[in-house]
Formats: structure tokens, sequence, C-alpha cells
């Protein structure tokens, strides 16, 4: 029998919660069961496609799991990141704030320090600044265990980035998005400590294929792989975390590295797929490491995270906090298109148009699940427009404490729980790198600009009807100039300049 449960009594339980009150409404879902502020669990795949999800459609990937949870919960069909690749993408996340306002708009390299492609030991990208607030700031001050395990990507080890000085009380995993391009590093960080990972010695995770060998012999790889699989490891630390928290609330942010790349994955994981697919070996000639079955290993990268993640949610189950923990799923941008990623084959984005790097629907349209039993309806999808900014003030929201003011985002909680709530006016996006861009969505309009850092190139706003063209070939711009007129004040108001990622062509070329 469905409970009498709203949003309304869900805010009164997470106040008296927040004072130590055990304030519990008549017929609702606390009454039965809910003691505590929510766990939440937010689980980031990378370049993880919209299709590669049975859930969203896939035929080639098995994910039961994630279509269990899908199926348990609410599958959101119009959920957007927060910039077409990692690092801006996930410093939206954190922060709750679009790449028009957010501190890091690109991924940065900061090759200034020296040659970081290849000396080991420069690691990190442009680290977030002292007293940024973020998701786990906002929750250590909420009462909640914080813990981020998996890729950072926005600090190396002590800057103040490090995701011990932005709100986690703890950490393990890659701190630098480059050491994350192979599944078999030396060495993760725990913390401020360097983790040196046995059987797993260094080698350049950017190679091609020897001259000479011969490309079927399975023999030939294995320079390619170490004894210590990090997905593992990182699987395993997230386990300990949940078990040493679970009598209080925790967040854990578990942003796994899979299936970016290289295409490496544990011979056990790979027999599922090995020989079901026509696979011709990669070389390494479009980057990363070279693979014998590409096809075969990139499917059995996400199953394999499928299966971790079925894991991670049988462990919570296990410890009779189902109810009380939100599970989010999604991923940081589209599905990439090198590295021996065969994207056709898979049908990774189905009809949308571009893939990582652009801010067309297949670079920032991504699959979002959440599912907290009790609480959210399961079979639910949902069509309402929701972006990476949003998650701040969700969980916010869920953990009975204010959002700051100063973000862009909405609260999804409403819509979790079946409620109607108004609807952004505007998504916007922007990105220096891949010539140029800006994308703004605006109810079913969606607007784009290309080629803003390139010559002779035609700017002006592109219009795509996204309800009858969800694959952006038709640009409407000429027959509805009053939603261009419309939609051009967004692309320079919706923004701040950044003095570390300036972007002048957005206010010199043509709108």
């Amino acid at each position: 029998m469905k409970q009498n449960w709203n949003r309304r009594d869900f805010l009164k339980v997470a106040s008296a919660t927040s004072f130590g009150l055990t304030l519990l409404p008549t017929g609702s879902l606390f009454s039965r069961s809910h003691r505590r502020k929510p766990n939440i669990v937010y689980i980031l795949a990378d370049d993880l496609g919209y299709n590669e999800l049975g859930a969203y459609g896939q035929k080639r990937i098995h994910t039961p799991n994630l279509d269990r949870l899908a199926a348990g919960g609410m599958k959101f069909t119009d959920h957007y990141s927060g910039s077409p690749v990692c690092a801006p993408s996930r410093c939206t996340l954190l922060t709750g704030k679009h790449t028009g306002h957010a501190i890091i708009r690109d991924n940065d390299e900061m090759a200034e320090r020296g040659d970081v492609w290849h000396d080991p030991n420069l690691e990190g990208q442009r680290p977030l600044p002292p007293h940024t607030t973020t998701i786990g700031t906002l929750l250590q001050s909420a009462g909640y265990k914080t813990a981020c395990i998996g890729k950072w990507g926005l600090g190396g080890p002590h800057s103040t980035g490090h995701p011990n000085k932005q709100g986690f009380d703890h950490f393990f995993g890659y701190l630098c998005q480059r050491q994350a391009h192979n599944y078999y590093p030396d060495h993760l960080w725990r913390n401020e400590e360097k983790v040196v990972l046995k059987g797993n010695p260094y080698f350049f995770p950017h190679q091609r294929f020897p001259k000479g060998l011969d490309p079927n012999d399975p023999a030939n790889y294995k320079r390619y792989r170490g004894k210590q699989y990090a997905p593992d490891l990182m699987l395993k630390e997230a386990f300990r975390f949940v078990r040493e928290n679970k009598n209080r609330p925790f967040f854990l942010y578990f942003a796994t590295t899979v299936p970016h790349l290289a295409l490496q994955v544990p011979e056990d994981s790979l027999k599922e797929y090995e020989g079901v697919f026509p696979d011709k070996p990669y070389l390494g000639q479009h980057g990363y490491l070279p693979n014998r079955t590409p096809r075969a290993t990139y499917a059995a990268m996400i199953s394999r995270m499928d299966r971790d993640i079925g894991r991670l949610v049988r462990l919570i189950q296990d410890l009779g906090l189902e109810k009380d923990t939100l599970f989010i799923f999604s991923s940081d941008n589209g599905t990439t298109y090198t590295g021996g990623v065969d994207y056709k084959f898979f049908d990774s984005v189905d009809s949308l148009r571009g893939l990582k790097g652009r801010v067309y629907e297949g670079g920032i349209r991504v699959p979002m699940i959440a599912r907290w039993k009790g609480h959210i309806e399961p079979g639910q999808v949902s069509h309402r427009v929701s972006a990476f900014w949003d998650i701040l003030p969700t969980v916010c929201e869920a953990a009975g404490i204010s959002a700051p003011s100063d973000t862009g985002g909405l609260s999804l909680l409403p819509t979790f729980l079946g409620e109607k709530t108004p609807p952004h006016h505007y998504l916007y996006w922007e990105f220096r790198d891949y010539g140029g861009q800006q994308a703004v969505r605006m109810g079913n309009w969606k607007g784009v600009r290309t080629g803003l850092r390139k010559p002779n190139t035609d700017t002006r706003i592109q219009l795509y009807d996204l309800s009858r063209d969800i694959s952006e070939k038709n640009n409407l711009a000429a027959q509805h100039p009053d939603v261009v007129k419309k939609m051009k004040p967004i692309f320079t108001r919706a923004r701040s300049k950044s003095a570390l990622f300036p972007f002048p062509e957005i206010y010199t070329r043509e709108i």
C-alpha cells in the first residue's frame, strides 16, 4: 500500500533530524523506517554514452544491475552533464555552478610545469581554490561522513584542490586524470599517502603496438597489464567506507574510471564477450594503449562496472540501509571517439549528434538513474530537463540544509517524490576547446554556436527543436527568428568572465 508521503513531510523530518529530534509524520515512510538523514551514493561513470546501458536501449552490452536500479527507481531521459569533457564537468557537479560561472571551465594540464604527458611525477590538473563550496563541504557541515573514491581531476597531490581540502574526509584513487589512462597504475592515492601497487610497473599509457610482433598473439599484450586492477581496489575501498560508517549518514562519491580509456580489463570479465563480436586488434594508432579485442574489452569493462555497482548496492542492502540510501548514477560526458572505442558498433549515442568534446546532444546528454526504495516509486521515467548543477541543491535538500544562493541548479527531490515543480528557464554550456563552443537549452529549443575560436567560421546560433529533431540535423534559425532573438542574450549574459579560462570570442564573433 502506498504511503501518504510528500515533500513537506520530508522537509519537516530533514529539518528535525538536523537538530537531533525524531519528528515522524503520521502515515509517512519515516514512521516505519527513517530514523536518520539519508545516505547518498552518487556514482559517476567516465565517458559512458547515453545509449550504453540496457535501460537506455543498449543491445550488445549487458548491464543487468543498472537496469534493475532503473526499474526500481526513476530513469531520466533529458539529463545533461556539466561539460563535454572531464574536469569542468566534475567541477560543475561538485560546485553546483554551470560552466558560465564555474571555476574550472576546461581541462587544464598546467603544462608550464614541464612535460606532463611523459613525466609520471607530474600529477594533477588545475586545482580548485581554497574555501570552495562543494557538495562535500556542505554535507560535512550537515554531519555527514564524506568520501570520494575513484577519479578526482580537480587538483593534484598537496594542492589546494586535493579532495581532503574540498570537503571529503576520505579519498582513494586517481588524483590526476592522465594517470587514470592506465587501469594498472604503479600507484594510487589514499588521502595524502601515495600507495605503491606491487606488481604494477610503470608504463606510458599512450603507445603504438611494436613493429615485428604478431598483433593476434595474446602474449604480446601482457606488457599493458599489471597484477592489481584499479577499479577492483576502488570498489574494495568503497566497501570499507560504507561498513565503517553504517551507523551514521554518509556521502559516497564513487567516480569510477570506466569506461574511459585505455581499453583494459581482467581476463575473467573478457571471457563473457571474447569471440562474441567480430573484432580485430587495435594497434594504438588513435592514442592510448593497443588492445587485441577492443570491442569485447569495451563491453567487458562496462559489464564489470555494472557488476561492481550491483555489489555495492547489495552491500548496502545487506547492512539494512537500502531504505536509508539515495542512489544516483550518471556519466561525466558522452562517449569518446578514439583509443579503439567503436561507438558506431555499439550505437553508443543512438541518434544523438556528436560525441565527447562537443556540446551537441551526444557530448552532453547522459543517462541518470535515481533510486531510493520506499521514496521513489519504481519504474518511473522522467522527462524533466536537468543537469549536473541540479545535484548540489538536490543533495542539500535531502540532507535538510539550504543550498548556496549562487547555485544555478534546482533541486530534483520533488521530481524524485513525484511532484511537479517549475522547469529551468534555460541551461547553458560553454567550452573553449574543439574550436570554441556554446550551447543553450530553453524548453524544447536548443541553440548552439561552434567555431568561435576558428577564423572564417559561421558562429551564428544554430537552432534545433529537440522535440522533433533529437539528432540536431535541421537548423531552424532562419524559420524562427523570434526564438533566436529571445535566446541571443543568454549566450552573453548567462556567464561571468574568467581570467583562468578567457573566452573573448563569445562577445566578438557574430551571434
